[in-house]
This record gives structure tokens, C-alpha cells and sequence, in this order.
């Protein structure tokens, strides 16, 4: 990383990417910007590939973000995609999405330190690094379990009305 008075800012970067719980196997793809469009995309490159196209049902868990938020975003995933199924992370808990600890990874092992020349640059590291990780990684040993997550939910129904209400049986 360089350490100056002045540094010059040359754009930003979307990193957008699926992650297949089973067999830690990440699709990730850089874009200009992020938006329904971009999203789109990525669920096009998933649903395309086997065993996702001809599987009875593909379920993706999505936080809050705005290019896959609310029932619309739903909607239209199940419309083009019969097969597939959002499902969607209450507000404060993407933690429970797998995806976002492969982006803590990311973050610690492909993007820092952050000195990059340009945006091709970092787009080169981070499919680099996903091909290395789809080629190394194991799943990981998720050990929340649905008695963690009814605890979790009453606890936080006692806070906020909103919460949603712990999981039936």
C-alpha cells in the first residue's frame, strides 16, 4: 500500500458471487457497478451450469442488498429461473450467509495490502484467487444449528417486534 499526502482514486470495482455450500465452490464475477442487471448476471452464469440448471430446486440466500432485495427481486428470479428460490437473511444477520465469510477471506488473502495499479489489476487478483479457492477449498463446518438459530430469534424478538419468530419443527 502506498503511504502519501496524495493518492489518486481510479474507480471502484463490483465483486459479485455465489457460493455453493455443498462443495465450496464460488462463482464470482467483477462488474462496473452493482444493480439488478449485474445480479442478474451473476444468477445467469449459476443457473447455466450444471448441476444448478437441472436441479428441482437451487435455494439463494441473499442479505439485504439492493440489487436482490425485497419480494420483486424474488419474483423475478423464480420467473426467469422455475428452479430457483430466494431466500432472504433478516436485516443484521448476513453472517449466516456462507458467502460473506468467503469475502472475509477474500479480503484477508487476495486484497490486502490494497496497492493496486488499476482496476484490471484487482479484477485479475480476485479471479485468480477464486480459481485458486475453487480449487482447494473444502466446505465449511458450519456448526449453527437450528436450536442455535431459535435461540437467536427469541432473543431478538424480546428486542425488536419486527424480529422473525423462531422456527417451528
Amino acid at each position: 500500500m502506498r503511504v502519501e499526502h496524495e493518492y489518486a482514486r481510479r474507480g471502484t470495482l463490483a465483486y459479485f458471487a455465489a457460493y455453493d455450500v455443498h462443495h465450496a465452490r464460488v462463482f464470482g464475477r467483477c462488474e462496473d457497478t452493482t444493480g439488478i442487471v449485474p445480479f442478474a448476471r451473476l444468477v445467469e452464469q449459476v443457473m447455466t451450469t450444471e448441476p444448478y440448471a437441472s436441479a428441482r430446486r437451487v435455494f439463494w440466500v441473499v442479505d439485504q442488498g439492493a440489487s436482490h432485495k425485497n419480494w420483486a427481486a424474488a419474483d423475478r428470479m423464480s420467473k426467469a429461473w422455475p428452479n430457483a428460490h430466494m431466500v432472504h437473511l433478516p436485516v443484521h444477520a448476513s453472517w449466516l450467509n456462507q458467502v460473506e465469510i468467503y469475502f472475509s477471506v477474500v479480503q484477508r488473502k487476495a486484497l490486502t495490502p490494497d496497492d493496486f495499479r488499476d482496476l484490471d489489476h484487482v479484477t485479475e487478483r480476485l479471479l485468480s484467487f477464486q480459481d485458486r479457492y475453487n480449487r482447494t477449498a473444502q466446505p465449511f463446518d458450519w456448526t449453527f444449528t437450528r436450536d442455535d438459530l431459535n435461540r437467536l430469534l427469541t432473543r431478538l424478538g424480546r428486542h425488536d417486534h419486527h424480529a422473525p419468530p423462531p422456527l417451528t419443527t
